[in-house]
């Protein structure tokens, strides 16, 4: 089995088996919550990384060519990817994935006014763009899986989410919406104050310029601005 494939189930095996064994209640009740996603998260990333490495070193075949027009589809995406990520990370957040879901303040919920899921938001706009720029059957199977996994997510999540806060959901989710401003758009919520959201948009763009400057091109072997 190639080492790409290898790569996949774990990835694959990481999110899925611990909701699906239980594994994930029995952990959190042990270390806490917040001990959990921090391991978590970091065994997440790494294994993304090396999804990504292992994808880059596996033969493929193109389905599209490239192009500099392509190219420009993650580099005008990404700020706000990265912006949903800042913003997910740092807000209190009960309904999706979150380092903090105490404090969560529904007259302010900041970038949770935006979306319910702005981490799983920012996956999707992440994966979906290199989707675009990048046209082979290795990069379409990878961020195309991730791109699915992130959109399921939502409903796993809020399925999950709805069940432990039970009576406290409809009063708490109300001013917020699973799709991007869609609480403001059906009138149950006013547009986020911008000083809100001013922290997530900073942090957002510094780690947007650091990609963009270096970061990816580091990481990956790719730098995004030579491309087009």
């Amino acid at each position: 089995m190639s080492r790409y494939a290898v790569a996949y189930l774990l990835f694959l095996a990481a999110h899925a088996l611990p909701a699906i064994s239980g594994l994930r209640e029995r952990i959190i009740a042990a270390v806490g919550r917040r001990t959990y996603l921090l391991g978590y998260s970091a065994l997440s990333l790494a294994l993304l990384v090396f999804l990504i490495a292992a994808a880059r070193a596996a033969p493929s075949w193109s389905l599209w060519p490239g192009s500099p027009a392509l190219a420009w589809v993650p580099i005008l995406a990404m700020p706000f990817a990265c912006i949903l990520l800042a913003g997910g990370v740092l807000a209190p957040n009960p309904f999706s994935i979150s380092f903090r879901t105490r404090g969560f303040d529904p007259r302010r919920p900041g970038i949770v006014a935006v979306t319910r899921h702005p981490i799983l938001w920012s996956f999707l706009l992440w994966s979906a763009a290199h989707v675009i720029a990048n046209g082979d059957v290795v990069a379409v199977s990878l961020f195309g899986g991730l791109a699915l996994y992130s959109f399921a997510g939502m409903w796993l999540v809020e399925r999950r989410t709805r069940a432990r806060l039970g009576a406290d959901w409809p009063a708490l989710a109300a001013p917020t919406s699973r799709w991007p401003f869609g609480a403001q758009l059906a009138g149950r919520a006013v547009w986020p104050d911008l000083r809100d959201l001013a922290v997530s948009v900073v942090l957002g763009l510094l780690l947007y310029a650091a990609l963009l400057f270096g970061g990816h091109d580091w990481l990956f072997g790719i730098a995004p601005l030579d491309l087009i």
